[in-house]
């Protein structure tokens, strides 16, 4: 398999057992801030989403908000992937999560579109429970220190947390509405975003306490950020910024809203659909790791990814919610698998140095692009119902043909290999 013959470069010398030390503590933090943030933003969308819509926002003012999230995020990937190993990826680390309760704290207090739109643009707001963002780049960048070959093991744990809590987050949006049928003095909707502000105090006592293990190692003001693996970050960041655009048409708090006025189902089913979502989505991360020692990172990225996309473009041509919500889980039962192989494949392809600058450029591309899918999901929408739905669906499967037609020949360096379980 091309996957996996050796690449020359720097950083490829450290035998696959070394762990730096403090390495599998570190990791533990980083898990448990994931979890959080995944909780809180699982909650999050469910919320902000029910909010837009019984407030009688319009699809496009509703769009503007997802769309700011979006333009956030890529904005401040793009600052880390400038000077995140110049700053130092623990400090920017719980700078970002600082801020992620600064912003949450505006959404609780105000629903003036424009300044949920301007806030968002701090990139620490996020469209759904598992985003990729500048706090995502990071951590993506400090779990790279893992050993090589049990590193998909490691992101599959990583994304399989993100998937749970976030699932566990969307299914506790739903408790603000009982608690109010036995409960007349219940804070009004927009108020239980507070509990980003408080997850966001809890994460930043977490985060300081990483050791100096999760930083690159090695002299970023000696070089630029990328160098060796340019050209194949590029090629990724281009791909990558395809299946984002794709996915902006359907980010998942566009679900909710478009759940709402197709089939008129309230907050309190989607937030068990979104719950089941999570569980389908955190049970396939682990499944996407052991897929991917047997087969390789590349042909697990594609050959789970295509046939999701083809449940998703038939997820509007039901003709009930049940059925649109069946089709729709069990596209997220496989449309998830290629994130933590993404990613570990990302992290093999790069050398050490280089992993916080690969991660940024490449969510940045995502996160750049998500925008102009969730603008003009609105617009679609408005044309016709299915339409989101099928451009994202038909777009996606575009992008996995050209990732296997490109990638195919181009080999990862044998350590970072992830071995199969006996």
């Amino acid at each position: 398999m091309s996957e996996g013959h050796p690449v020359s470069g720097p950083g490829r010398g450290r035998p696959a057992g070394d762990r730096p030390p403090g390495i599998e503590s570190d990791l533990r933090r980083i898990l448990a801030v994931q979890a959080l943030r995944a909780f809180a933003y699982g909650f999050g969308v469910v919320v902000l989403g029910t909010v837009l819509e019984r407030t009688h926002a319009s699809a496009v003012e509703a769009s503007l908000v997802f769309t700011s999230m979006l333009a956030g995020m890529a904005l401040t990937s793009t600052l880390v992937a400038m000077v995140g190993d110049r700053v130092g990826r623990r400090r920017l680390y719980v700078g970002l999560l600082a801020l992620m309760g600064v912003t949450g704290t505006v959404y609780a207090i105000t629903g003036r579109t424009w300044i949920l739109a301007s806030v968002a643009l701090t990139g620490t707001m996020s469209t759904d429970a598992n985003e990729s963002g500048p706090i995502s780049s990071l951590e993506q960048a400090m779990i790279g220190q893992a050993p090589g070959a049990t590193r998909v093991r490691v992101f599959g744990r990583y994304n399989a947390t993100a998937y749970l809590s976030g699932a566990l987050g969307s299914l506790a949006a739903g408790g603000p509405a009982f608690l109010r049928r036995v409960w007349t003095g219940a804070p009004a909707d927009r108020r239980w975003l507070l509990v980003l502000s408080f997850v966001a105090v809890v994460c930043v006592a977490i985060a300081r306490g990483l050791s100096p293990a999760m930083e690159s190692g090695g002299s970023p003001r000696a070089r630029r950020p990328l160098e060796r693996s340019r050209r194949n970050v590029r090629r990724l960041s281009g791909l990558f910024a395809l299946d984002a655009f794709a996915g902006g048409f359907v980010v998942s708090s566009f679900i909710v809203f478009w759940f709402a006025r197709r089939y008129g189902v309230g907050p309190g089913l989607m937030s068990i659909v979104l719950f089941a979502a999570g569980v389908l989505q955190a049970g396939s991360s682990i499944v996407a790791a052991r897929l991917g020692s047997r087969f390789g990172l590349l042909n697990t990225m594609v050959f789970t990814h295509l046939p999701s996309n083809l449940l998703l473009l038939s997820v509007p041509l039901m003709p009930t919610a049940g059925l649109a919500i069946a089709l729709l889980l069990a596209r997220f039962a496989l449309s998830q698998m290629d994130v933590p192989t993404r990613q570990a494949y990302l992290a093999a392809m790069v050398d050490s140095e280089e992993r916080t600058a690969a991660a940024a450029v490449t969510n940045t591309s995502r996160s750049l692009v998500r925008p102009f899918g969730q603008l003009l999901g609105g617009a679609l929408m408005n044309a016709s119902v299915a339409a989101p739905f099928v451009a994202a669906g038909t777009l996606k499967c575009l992008y996995d043909v050209v990732l296997y037609g490109l990638f195919r020949p181009v080999p990862l360096p044998e350590a970072a290999i992830p071995r199969r379980s006996a």
